[in-house]
């Protein structure tokens, strides 16, 4: 290996996190030619984990490095959500979370790539495309699996879990994650509630909000906030609720 590919060696090295995935197209544009990452490869400092992507060889890269590389290396609004990241927040820990799952959204035109499709990260993870709020609204940046990520905040992870919503147990979960979250900032809610497609979830989001008897919901101006006309069933044999138009499991009223 000649001194001038040790030196972008070195400087890949350094500004590649470690635990993370990193993509062959983003190396390609900062001047690594496939020629220059195969020699990497069997050189044995990289190793491939499918078509376009590599890790570190020898490391240990979870989900985590796999979305930390959609995010920085293909500008792709790929994020945790619903209850995965409630958990990453700190949020979920009292229900019995199932480890094993992860949950990723993404814009209806996102499509995850082959190598994190086929890869093994030791979890299972079922990605949804939905529309029902904007991609890159209410986010936050957290430490997961040691490197940072964008996922969503409380408030979007819990409209998350009621547009998942298919039942009453799924319900009645969204309840108690909505009575942990006592200290929401009223002004962020406001805008996802707003800008939420879903009349489902913001007549469910703002009843269980009036449930659980946070503060907060008091700052929140309903008036802008389209609720839609008619009612809503949620149950086959619930309890109506007149207020948001909904028939909700008798679990959760």
């Amino acid at each position: 290996m000649s001194l001038e590919e040790r030196h972008k060696l070195k400087k890949l090295l350094d500004t590649v996190p470690k635990r993370t995935v990193v993509l062959s197209s983003w190396l390609n544009d900062k001047g690594y030619s496939p020629q220059l990452l195969r020699r990497y490869r069997t050189s044995g400092w990289l190793s491939a984990v499918g078509t376009g992507a590599m890790i570190r060889a020898g490391d240990r890269v979870g989900y985590e490095g796999a979305v930390y590389a959609l995010q920085n290396y293909a500008s792709m609004q790929v994020t945790p959500g619903a209850r995965t990241a409630l958990a990453l927040l700190g949020k979920a820990h009292f229900l019995q979370m199932e480890q094993s799952l992860v949950t990723l959204f993404g814009p209806t035109d996102a499509r995850l790539p082959k190598w994190l499709r086929e890869a093994d990260w030791g979890v299972k993870i079922e990605f949804h495309r939905t529309s029902f709020l904007p991609a890159d609204l209410g986010l936050v940046e957290v430490e997961a699996g040691g490197v940072p990520l964008k996922v969503s905040s409380a408030p979007r992870a819990v409209m998350e879990c009621l547009h998942l919503a298919s039942g009453s147990d799924d319900l009645v979960e969204a309840r108690e994650l909505m009575d942990g979250l006592n200290n929401l900032r009223p002004k962020t809610v406001q805008v996802l509630l707003e800008a939420c497609a879903s009349i489902k979830v913001k007549r469910l989001f703002l009843y269980l909000a009036d449930l659980a008897g946070h503060d907060w919901v008091k700052h929140v101006d309903r008036s802008r906030i389209d609720l839609g006309s008619g009612p809503r069933s949620l149950a086959s044999d619930g309890t109506y609720i007149h207020e948001y138009q909904i028939m909700v499991p008798r679990e959760l009223a």
